[in-house]
């Protein structure tokens, strides 16, 4: 059972920048490719932001945060962040952290074993 753990959410202006953490419990940055996913509201799907596959060797990002977000991790914390920059009010949304198996990191939702409870992201405009 792997357990995550996202904070860095609140409130920010357009055009202003956060970093999402998501803590992982211990060995899981061993074999999961992790994701962020977000939903802007309950009656709206969760889509996917960006990913890195299980060696942390590749990354994928949405076509709407291409550029101005970029996930990381740092395999000695059990962290993976999400630097986001030059937010917009469409960003605004629950962001999730997602684990999967010897994942790719990619978009497909059903492939991801665990999340996190979410963190809540507001862009003003």
């Amino acid at each position: 059972q792997v357990q995550l753990v996202e904070s860095g959410g609140g409130l920010v202006q357009a055009g202003g920048s956060l970093t999402l953490s998501c803590v992982a419990s211990e060995g899981a940055f061993n074999s999961y490719a992790m994701a962020w996913f977000r939903q802007g509201s309950e009656k709206e799907r969760r889509e996917f932001v960006a990913g890195i596959n299980w060696t942390g060797g590749s990354t994928n990002y949405a076509d709407s945060v291409q550029g101005r977000f970029t996930i990381s991790e740092d395999y000695f914390k059990s962290t993976v962040y999400l630097q986001m920059n030059n937010l917009k009010p469409g960003d605004t949304a629950v962001y999730y952290c997602a684990a999967d198996h010897y994942g790719k990191g990619d978009h497909l939702e059903y492939q991801y074993d665990f999340w996190g409870q979410g963190t809540q992201v507001t862009v003003s405009s």
